[in-house]
């Protein structure tokens, strides 16, 4: 068995744009019902869903009969973390509050093994390595990982320049709502400070030669940022889809029931 190879990855070094779905639900069900929808790739959610790694794991397994890429957010970055994401079989990471190239820097070694960086060996026990079926898996496997960080702060603006010269790191995400909290406009991520913040990130990530990427579910916006460059863009998140589709529904019986209450119907 040949370790597979890393599409996403191989698509953001090469300019494709890839449509993604944020995923909130944490849940391997709901995972495989968006995973057969369409999106390129599917963001499994550990910073603010309930995700664990058996979650995570789980997710990871009803996504991989589908085409679309699976990306595990991972709560912070610590390296023993990344570390049992990447050996339940993760291959694109996306890392939340990075603020620095030496950061940045930090990341990569984690997701590598040595002589590149320090991730630990434990390929017989780990479905990464499918239990060592991958016989060059600890060979290939630098290679096929793939680093997002995820930049959300003022600091991490004024050092964005740095952090995407960083080698190893394939791509940097925008975070909207914490940079919007970050900036003074909490809760307002379409301010037009905060607007003109992002597309200045987005053509800098773009000039340093590294994918750009946010989560946008305003289509407006989400073509806006596109156009500027951004190839990596999450459209929509499922629990806010289901939010609105269940309320929108729930809305349109009650008020037919109340019109016909009122005339007598009922």
């Amino acid at each position: 068995m040949q370790t597979p190879v890393n599409p996403f990855k191989q698509a953001l070094a090469r300019g494709e744009v890839q449509i993604g779905l944020w995923q909130a639900l944490a849940d391997p069900y709901a995972a495989e019902i968006c995973a057969g929808s369409g999106f390129d790739w599917l963001l499994l959610d550990g910073e603010h869903a309930p995700n664990d790694l058996r979650s995570l794991l789980g997710a990871l397994q009803s996504v991989a009969p589908y085409p679309t890429h699976p990306v595990v957010r991972v709560p912070h970055g610590d390296a023993a973390l990344i570390k049992q994401v990447l050996d339940i079989g993760a291959t694109t990471l996306l890392v939340p509050m990075v603020e620095s190239a030496d950061q940045a820097s930090a990341l990569v070694r984690a997701m590598r093994y040595p002589p590149q960086g320090m991730r630990g060996v434990g390929s017989a026990i780990a479905r990464s390595a499918r239990w060592s079926r991958y016989p060059n898996y600890l060979h290939e496997a630098n290679e096929q990982v793939c680093l997002l960080v995820q930049v959300e702060s003022q600091v991490a603006l004024q050092h964005i320049d740095a952090i995407a010269a960083v080698e190893g790191v394939d791509g940097v995400f925008i975070g909207p709502a914490d940079l919007s909290a970050s900036m003074g406009y909490l809760g307002q991520p379409t301010h037009t400070e905060v607007l003109a913040a992002i597309e200045d990130a987005i053509t800098r990530i773009r000039r340093a030669g590294k994918a750009a990427g946010i989560l946008c579910a305003d289509e407006r916006l989400a073509r806006r940022y596109l156009s500027l460059g951004a190839c990596f863009v999450a459209v929509g998140v499922d629990t806010t889809l289901l939010v609105r589709a269940t309320t929108s529904l729930a809305a349109q019986y009650k008020a037919a029931v109340t019109a016909a209450q009122s005339t007598g119907a009922y």
